[in-house]
């Protein structure tokens, strides 16, 4: 990262980068990121504290009343991928507030005036923030396999749901990385993304189907990224669940909404210091 911030050129000046430059610098940032993680594992583990619970509780007690319709899986084999997903959103919509803690001790002046253009400052802590959430993933599968959900446990089923977690991780931590630009302090960040997390995960597919909502709210899950990240997830995690939309379609358009959330962050992230 050192050889990085030495020279003092602004960012912007680094938009026309060329690919082995970019693919340096965003390297150089998830690395420093990854190191974080490293340091301190334990916001990791407390944070699967409240999937698990979903789990254990809400997914048993729901298995036996039967009372939510889910075809021809069990509600516990239907909610694990939504759980997971959950995770993946509650773990990344407050990663925005790790660049005000960056904005308040200088860091981000250091990065603002770098050789990396600001695409990849923010793709760099998008795909980290990404990686975080495959501890998460890890520790839910795993209890679902002790709870006795049908997994696919082939190869290219874990491969699959790997890159959907990363993807859908640096997706949500991305629109929180936007938020924290535009709110730039900790207290209106937190307010917000409190505000944001339960509707976000209640107007999609991850606890009951979209059959059984309201027209309005299936409208508004529509066009709910999390929908999109649940169904992909259901796809390639349970045996016998298919999603709605289809493995390809659903990651071409988290990746889409990947990439319009990074364009709009980066031109906003300059913004975070004034």
């Amino acid at each position: 990262m050192t050889h990085v911030l030495l020279d003092a050129r602004p960012s912007a000046l680094a938009e026309h980068e060329s690919p082995a430059a970019f693919a340096r610098h965003v390297g150089a940032i998830l690395s420093v990121e990854l190191r974080k993680m490293v340091r301190d594992p334990t916001d990791l583990f407390t944070r699967a504290i409240q999937p698990l619970l979903w789990l254990l509780v809400f997914g048993q007690v729901f298995t036996r009343t039967r009372a939510i319709p889910t075809g021809a899986v069990s509600y516990l084999d239907f909610l694990a991928p939504g759980v997971l997903a959950q995770s993946v959103l509650f773990t990344a919509i407050f990663y925005g507030i790790a660049v005000i803690w960056e904005r308040d001790l200088g860091i981000v002046h250091k990065l603002l005036v770098s050789p990396s253009s600001r695409v990849a400052l923010v793709i760099g802590k998008a795909i980290a923030a990404g990686t975080r959430t495959l501890t998460q993933a890890v520790i839910i599968i795993g209890l679902s396999a002790v709870l006795g959900v049908r997994l696919r446990l082939d190869p290219l089923s874990f491969l699959g749901v790997a890159v959907a977690v990363v993807l859908g991780g640096a997706l949500f931590s991305t629109f929180s990385f936007l938020i924290a630009c535009l709110v730039k302090t900790r207290e209106r960040f937190m307010g917000i993304g409190q505000v944001l997390t339960m509707p976000l995960f209640f107007a999609s597919n991850a606890i009951y189907p979209l059959a059984m909502m309201p027209p309005w709210l299936r409208a508004v899950a529509e066009y709910n990224p999390l929908t999109y990240l649940v169904d992909v997830l259901r796809t390639l995690m349970v045996q016998g669940a298919g999603g709605t939309t289809g493995v390809a379609p659903d990651l071409g358009i988290l990746a889409l909404v990947f990439i319009a959330f990074t364009l709009i962050a980066a031109r906003l992230f300059p913004g975070i210091v004034r």
